[in-house]
């Protein structure tokens, strides 16, 4: 199969991608808070450009590492595009396949969430991906979050670090501003919290340095257990990728490896070579098979 009869999607929670051959299309419709895959890719599918493709790759956020129902993607690309055959994708095993071509490794992508997954020889598991309530622990909304209760916190004398409240007094007079003060702004609220909670801690403010060494930590976690999750070893060599908007912060993404090689002492940290609609793509040519839960195919 040639790449170029591909079309590629990514569907994110701040917008969608397609790619197919040369051409990449980008648009502002992702998947919004609280809604599943399907109805958000009709959506997008609604307001974009018309492609036709015999082969669609569908990189989802939303699955939580579970795909399912791979016969109604393939009804609604038939639909849009006059597809045959649709594969079915969990963006953490695009992601994943995007930035290692298939090698072995482990990619943590951190962005508003986070998600680990780890791959050996074809067997994947994935870690975290569990959403804002209950997972995405490191993620810029975790950090965004932990850093704004404490600030709260400390305003109103539950702890000592005066810094802290000063440094994040927008962010406190943002949250009195909130209609709805559990809302879907409030989330959004604390993703964007999320760069200077990782500015503070580099300027040396302690509760935000707090938050970042244990937000470190918890991302190792998650790759170190992805790694173990696909049958990798202690003694093994895995290429790590860390990725994502918050570790574009150098110390934040330092502190990750140093957490990381501390289970895994001979893990090597590497540079991405593709994303998502990379590993979509690669999806499409190379792996043909199903890979439940992660990838499923309707043809």
């Amino acid at each position: 199969m040639a790449i170029n009869e591909v079309l590629a999607v990514d569907l994110g929670q701040s917008g969608s991608r397609f790619k197919q051959g040369d051409l990449l299309i980008t648009s502002d419709r992702g998947k919004v808070a609280g809604e599943n895959p399907l109805p958000a890719l009709r959506a997008v599918f609604e307001s974009s450009q018309k492609f036709q493709a015999g082969v669609v790759a569908l990189s989802c956020t939303g699955f939580y590492g579970v795909v399912s129902e791979p016969q109604k993607y393939l009804q609604l690309c038939q639909e849009f595009f006059g597809a045959k055959e649709v594969a079915v994708i969990d963006d953490g095993l695009a992601g994943f396949l995007g930035s290692l071509g298939g090698r072995n490794g482990v990619v943590l992508s951190v962005g508003g969430g986070v998600v680990a997954i780890g791959g050996l020889d074809g067997n994947y598991a994935h870690r975290d991906g569990l959403g804002n309530t209950f997972g995405d622990e490191g993620s810029g909304f975790w950090l965004g979050k932990l850093a704004i209760t404490k600030a709260l916190a400390l305003r109103q004398g539950r702890g000592d670090d005066p810094e802290m409240v000063d440094y994040f007094a927008d962010e406190i007079a943002a949250y009195f501003a909130l209609e709805i003060r559990n809302s879907v702004d409030a989330v959004n609220l604390a993703t964007r919290t999320a760069k200077k909670v990782l500015d503070a801690a580099d300027a040396g403010i302690s509760t935000a340095t707090a938050i970042v060494d244990e937000g470190a930590y918890l991302l190792a976690q998650s790759a170190v257990a992805a790694w173990y999750g696909c049958g990798g070893k202690k003694a093994d060599s895995p290429e790590i990728v860390i990725q994502g908007g918050p570790v574009r912060n150098s110390s934040y993404s330092t502190k990750i490896a140093l957490e990381i090689n501390a289970k895994l002492p001979n893990a090597v940290i590497v540079e991405s070579s593709g994303d998502n609609l990379d590993g979509a793509t690669w999806i499409a040519v190379n792996m043909r098979q199903d890979a439940p839960p992660l990838l499923l195919w309707a043809k």
